[in-house]
Formats: C-alpha cells, sequence, structure tokens
C-alpha cells in the first residue's frame, strides 16, 4: 500500500521534475517562526545535551531504518521526538516547552524531532520510506570546523546556524560528517503540498495508519517517550 501512495504522490508532485529544495515564504512562511525564535530553542536543546546518552538512536525508534542508523556504528544518531502525526510525548515536550508550542502552530505539522548526529556518525544513501512530507531542517548546533553536509540528489546541502532549509526527502540523500563536533538540527516535517485529492489522502493515511504505526513505535520505545 505504501509503494502505490507513494507512486500517486509523487504523480501528484511532478514526479521527477519535482524541486529539490522549496521556497519556505512559498511553502511554509509560519517556519520562519521557529528561526526567529532560534535562540530559545537551541536553549532547550543545548539543555538536553549533557545528558544525550539516554536519548534514543534512530534505530531504537525505528527498526525499519536499521540500515542508516545500527547498533554496531561507534557514533550515534539519536532523536529527541516532539511530535508524530498528532502524538505528543509528553515528557520530552515538558522539557522543550517553548520549542513545542512553537510547533503546535505550523500547519500542516507531521513529524518534529531534534536530530543529533554524534561525531563522525555519516548517514549512507537513503530516501524517506513515505512520500507525503517535506522536510525542514533548523541549524542549531553546527560545527564550522570540517563542517558536516549533505547530498540530496545531485545538489549539495550546507547547514548554517539558525537558518532553515525545506527540503524533498523523497529524493536520495546522505549525510557526510567527519567532524569532531555533534551536529544538530531541528526537524520539521510538514504535509506535502498537493490537489486535493492527493492531500486529502495523505492526510486521511496519516490520521488512520501512520498514526496507528508510530503511535506503536514511540510506546515500545522506552520512558523517555513517556
Amino acid at each position: 500500500m505504501r509503494q502505490i501512495l507513494n507512486w500517486l504522490y509523487m504523480r501528484a508532485s511532478g514526479n521527477e521534475s519535482r524541486p529539490v529544495v522549496y521556497d519556505i515564504d512559498a511553502v511554509c512562511p509560519e517556519l520562519r517562526e521557529l528561526e526567529r525564535n532560534c535562540p530559545a530553542i537551541r536553549d532547550e536543546l543545548l539543555a538536553l545535551l549533557p545528558t544525550s546518552e539516554n536519548i534514543p538512536k534512530y534505530h531504537e525508534l525505528d527498526p525499519g531504518r536499521s540500515h542508516i542508523s545500527s547498533a554496531a556504528d561507534k557514533a550515534a544518531w539519536r532523536v529527541y521526538l516532539l511530535y508524530a502525526m498528532g502524538i505528543k510525548p509528553e515528557k520530552n515536550r515538558a522539557r522543550c516547552p517553548h520549542t513545542s508550542a512553537l510547533l503546535d502552530k505550523i500547519p500542516g505539522l507531521f513529524q518534529a524531532f531534534f536530530s543529533i548526529l554524534e561525531p563522525g556518525k555519516n548517514v549512507p544513501l537513503h530516501r524517506s520510506p513515505y512520500a507525503g512530507y517535506l522536510r525542514y531542517h533548523l541549524g542549531l548546533a553546527i560545527p564550522t570546523e570540517n563542517a558536516p553536509w549533505m547530498r540530496v540528489k545531485d545538489q549539495r546541502v550546507d547547514w548554517k546556524q539558525c537558518e532553515g532549509i525545506l527540503f524533498c526527502d523523497y529524493w536520495k540523500h546522505e549525510v557526510f560528517n567527519t567532524c569532531a563536533e555533534t551536529r544538530v538540527v531541528l526537524v520539521v516535517d510538514i504535509l506535502r503540498p498537493m490537489p486535493w485529492w492527493a492531500d486529502a489522502l495523505n492526510r486521511l493515511v496519516t490520521a488512520v495508519y501512520i498514526r496507528h504505526i508510530y503511535g506503536r513505535m514511540i510506546t515500545k520505545a522506552g520512558k523517555s517517550y513517556g
């Protein structure tokens, strides 16, 4: 079913002619409010980092993504979830109240989390398993020496402190990170803008099916997602 949905979404979005990077102001100008509040968001993030070893690794939250986040890796990709398809992890959000309040104002919010790459953690070539959203990154802790970067399709993307990037996560992409510092971005996924029929289908699937699957994953992930 997911393959059929992805095919429909791509057909509604221009298939191979769809953009790699999108105009934030044209698609979702409300995301700019996150940039304007970046210092406050970053303060909440920095309060979490001293105990980051307690934050689950990506594959612990979503075992289906073990090919890009593995227990065998010396460095980890950790995910601090704040929102997932209508599910709001209360304990996590209580530690980041300002960030959570800002996220609740984003129309079409699909999911949101702090994405924490430990020093030396690369992310191999992959793409989203679901094409129903666009992905936004807000740079919060971006090393400047030997800076990590991302390739999306055929374009190089460089993160900048307190600046946002909106891109299509369904293009194949990879992260190159050999720096000696931790890289953190706030990931915010929003429903992909599509014609009314595809948008209605996307919202229905998100509310009924994906939310149910993700809810089970969050419950299984452990106490930090209470």
